[in-house]
């Protein structure tokens, strides 16, 4: 009886494949292992031997995306997204004094529909837009504050009030209503502005 040869490097290639892949074992057993070649038995060895390891931890574990930082909600609420608004009206006082810029405080209602007209008006303004970044510390507020300089005429809304960095409320800058002399509509938008550019004028000018 004549044996077939099998070389050492074709038993632990199939060594290697019994302990990671019985079925292809199985097939090599049918096939028999001198019908194969040696490069073949040692290339399906470690096939087999990756595909028992599974997908690496690269595959596994997905790249985490990388957390947006998501900014504070706005205080602007619809006037002007791109200004740094105050949050009260004792901060605006403080920044004004402090950066010798006048503070605009605007009173306004979300409910009220002449606050709103006016607050769309304010926000396509370019000119408008510009000077409360620039040159404004700016103040919105939907409930009153303690200072009665701020309501000399009543409470009413929308009401516009500018002060000095001298902490004094201009009486000088005023809308065109002898009733509520602080009060400005949509179409006033233009009066607004003027009176804008006069408040940028400061009562006392700082050296």
């Amino acid at each position: 009886m004549i044996r077939k040869r099998v070389h050492l490097t074709e038993l632990v290639a199939l060594l290697i494949l019994r302990s990671v892949s019985p079925a292809i074992c199985v097939k090599l057993n049918l096939i028999g292992m001198s019908n194969l070649s040696l490069s073949l038995v040692v290339l399906l060895a470690a096939v087999s031997v990756c595909l028992a390891r599974g997908p690496s931890a690269a595959t596994k574990v997905a790249k985490e995306p990388a957390r947006e930082k998501k900014c504070p909600p706005s205080l602007s609420r619809g006037w002007a997204d791109e200004v740094n608004w105050v949050q009260t009206y004792e901060e605006g006082l403080f920044k004004s004094r402090k950066s010798n810029r006048p503070l605009m405080v605007i009173h306004h209602l979300e409910e009220c529909q002449f606050s709103q007209a006016l607050k769309k008006a304010f926000a396509v303004n370019e000119d408008i837009q510009r000077m409360a970044k620039e040159d404004f510390v700016m103040l919105n507020l939907v409930f009153e504050t303690s200072d009665k300089n701020l309501y000399q005429d009543g409470q009413y809304v929308p009401r516009i009030v500018f002060v000095d960095p001298s902490l004094t409320v201009r009486a000088d800058v005023v809308g065109k209503y002898t009733n509520r002399v602080y009060t400005y509509e949509a179409g006033d938008i233009d009066l607004l502005k003027t009176n804008m550019e006069k408040a940028k004028i400061l009562l006392k000018q700082e050296f």
